[in-house]
């Protein structure tokens, strides 16, 4: 079976309406490169779409009812989102769920030193990287130092024309000979992918040439100088800090006839910002619709603010309490009965590296949402199978929405294999598949989209969250 290209069906007022929607997926890559800068952006628009906090509702003790919009925030880093639909939920939810972390470094705890008259940040990378795309490359610092008398200060430093920028130093061609042999794993070591941030010392006023050569670390002085100044950081903030280090720049068309979009974060941001917007596009749904905007996944959902933490059992739970006559097992029953997209991203087929791929069960830029079965490393390891019943009720949901979707796996058998959040929330019995965009160059700092898939995703996520459930 192959499937043809999504641009060959578009009629000029859908390229139209599929272009509109990208600018705003793109101004969303810009505002959001960190989760934090997601769930902000995230909340205020479910604000302005009349969606209420959880513990405000609670507060209430308001019985649900159909139409009730309800959000819940985890940590300023994730988050969930309710549209109630007519039955209870222990009948189950059609959920969307997408990982809004991604690929990165992360400066450390006690990271500013001089060395060579030039200050660094010390910093270490988080999920799975080539560590050799990250260098001499324009980089800038998001995040939050929070001071110890609560005082949160944010960041967001090299994004504006008239910010400075900083890098990571690679070595000159006409001295790397035995860097040049190295594996591509070695080129770079993961303790060398510190950041550049300055090189001009302090110079106190009046002292002298022979007094400043006294002085120790005058470049680090310099920089603590300026943090003090411009942000009111001292270097013990570093200790409370969550600082993180992503590619300058914004979302940007690619290509002569701008089909694609070329961006740092877009595993997994496409498909959350596709499915977010679907999710604020459904009114009046049958069936509750459910949002998962989670973090950790890239280093396996761990921790407090990752899928295999208990928050989203706990808001469950909580949100049970407003209805009337929920029993003690409306929890299980509403997660066991539930439907879900994972809605992450797949490797699109790339020419120049067509050994790794198995052609015919790849996915291919511009051929519309991809359905990953299963995921998984070799033999599946690690993986979430869906089952038949549930791909035969999502074809029968797009073919009717005329959704333009086509199935694929990650790559060759033996290639390797990654996973996504799809297993965890199969472990409550859910029917689960993945479900997303193809991407090229994911998880460097640069990833490129299909506009077509894109706006094809979103489509599909509309139907799913329409549909009635199994």
């Amino acid at each position: 079976m192959e499937h043809k290209s999504v641009w060959k069906d578009y009629s000029a007022k859908q390229i139209k309406e599929c272009e509109a929607f990208c600018e705003e997926y793109k101004d969303f890559l810009n505002r959001g490169k960190t989760e934090r800068e997601c769930v902000d952006t995230i909340v205020n628009m479910a604000v302005e779409a009349g969606y209420v906090e959880l513990s405000d509702r609670l507060k209430d003790k308001k019985p649900l009812k159909r139409g009730d919009k309800i959000y819940a925030v985890n940590m300023n880093k994730s988050l969930i989102m309710f549209n109630i639909g007519a039955g209870p939920l222990s009948e189950g939810m059609n959920i969307l769920g997408a990982h809004i972390d991604s690929p990165r470094m992360d400066i450390k705890s006690n990271p500013l030193y001089e060395d060579g008259s030039l200050a660094y940040l010390d910093t270490h990378y988080y999920g799975g990287v080539k560590k050799y795309q990250w260098v001499a490359i324009p980089l800038a610092l998001h995040g939050v130092v929070v001071k110890k008398d609560g005082k949160t200060i944010e960041l967001a430093i090299g994004e504006d024309e008239d910010d400075p920028v900083f890098f990571v130093s690679d070595l000159l061609i006409h001295l790397a000979s035995k860097q040049m042999d190295k594996k591509a794993s070695e080129v770079i070591e993961g303790e060398a992918l510190d950041i550049i941030v300055g090189n001009r010392p302090l110079k106190v006023r009046g002292a002298k040439d022979t007094d400043e050569k006294k002085d120790k670390d005058p470049v680090k002085a310099m920089i603590l100088k300026i943090l003090k100044d411009e942000y009111d950081i001292e270097e013990e903030d570093f200790l409370s800090a969550e600082l993180e280090v992503v590619p300058a720049g914004k979302a940007r068309d690619a290509g002569f006839d701008r089909s694609l979009i070329l961006s740092y974060g877009q595993d997994d941001r496409v498909c959350a910002f596709s499915s977010l917007y679907a999710f604020l596009a459904c009114r009046d749904v049958e069936r509750t619709a459910c949002l998962i905007l989670t973090d950790k996944e890239e280093i396996g959902s761990v921790g407090a603010t990752g899928m295999k933490s208990l928050y989203f059992e706990n808001v469950i739970a909580r949100l049970v309490t407003l209805e009337k006559n929920a029993d003690l097992l409306a929890v299980r029953d509403c997660l066991e009965r539930s439907c879900m997209l994972s809605s992450d991203v797949n490797a699109g087929f790339d020419p120049s590296y067509s050994n790794v791929f198995d052609k015919k069960n790849a996915s291919y830029l511009g051929r519309g949402m991809v359905l990953i079965k299963y995921t998984g490393a070799r033999g599946k390891s690690g993986s979430n199978d869906a089952n038949a019943e549930y791909i035969a009720y999502l074809r029968r949901i797009f073919d009717e929405a005329k959704v333009t979707f086509q199935m694929a796996e990650l790559g060759k058998v033996d290639a390797g294999g990654g996973g996504t959040i799809a297993y965890i929330m199969a472990g409550y019995g859910m029917s689960v598949i993945d479900a997303g965009v193809a991407i090229l160059n994911m998880h460097a700092p640069y990833e490129a989209s299909s506009k077509a898939d894109v706006y094809e995703t979103m489509r599909g996520y509309v139907a799913f969250l329409g549909g009635a459930g199994l």
